[in-house]
């Protein structure tokens, strides 16, 4: 027996003492015996609050269990079936958010991983759907190639405070290509994607 079983063994005891109880067999005891005392059932509520304390100390010490790691980010064929695109040009931050919608109380219970915008990037520039190109100050920006454009694919410029930057838009086709490819997209070589060339999306 632990040290913690003890303590929570002596107080399921002073528990039951406290509330007139016989904790040998479990019968009441006497209203006239002195344990039913008004004085020592105090005491023994006392002790019990104390040994919580103790119980509660001990369980600190105790290791916490380890959660099993998330799973890879996966879709069920009717989670893909129920995905609605959306009618305006999105970004793929937006479509990577929609597409964890899809298994989202997996997500929120930390079962599984999160489906990453990344992914889609990295996938779209394999197939030669975007590519790098220059940009201003010497920079290089992804830019849909003629085959991304023809699957719906759309560059839009993105202005704020003077800085100004291409970002490529999925219209409800290119939505469409992607939910209908996303096992290839999840599939997405890890260790490509891990060297992958980034910028934050809007």
């Amino acid at each position: 027996m632990t040290e913690l079983e003890k303590i929570e063994y002596a107080k399921m005891f002073i528990d039951k003492l406290a509330n007139g109880i016989n904790p040998l067999d479990d019968t009441a005891i006497p209203e006239n015996d002195i344990v039913n005392h008004v004085r020592l059932s105090r005491c023994f509520f006392y002790v019990s609050d104390i040994l919580r304390t103790q119980i509660e100390r001990e369980r600190r010490k105790m290791p916490k269990e380890k959660k099993p790691a998330p799973l890879p980010f996966s879709l069920t064929p009717e989670q893909i079936q129920s995905f609605e695109c959306s009618p305006e040009p999105i970004s793929a931050t937006a479509l990577a958010r929609k597409i964890n919608w899809l298994a989202r109380e997996a997500i929120a219970e930390k079962a599984m991983e999160r489906f990453s915008y990344r992914k889609i990037n990295y996938w779209l520039r394999s197939i030669g759907m975007i590519e790098w190109r220059d940009w201003e100050n010497g920079k290089q920006k992804r830019f849909p190639t003629a085959d991304g454009e023809a699957v719906g694919l759309v560059l839009k410029i993105w202005e704020n405070y003077g800085r100004r930057s291409p970002v490529i838009y999925f219209s409800s086709e290119a939505q469409q290509f992607v939910i209908d490819n996303i096992e290839a997209v999840i599939a997405a070589e890890k260790g490509s994607l891990e060297s992958y060339r980034d910028e934050t999306e809007d």
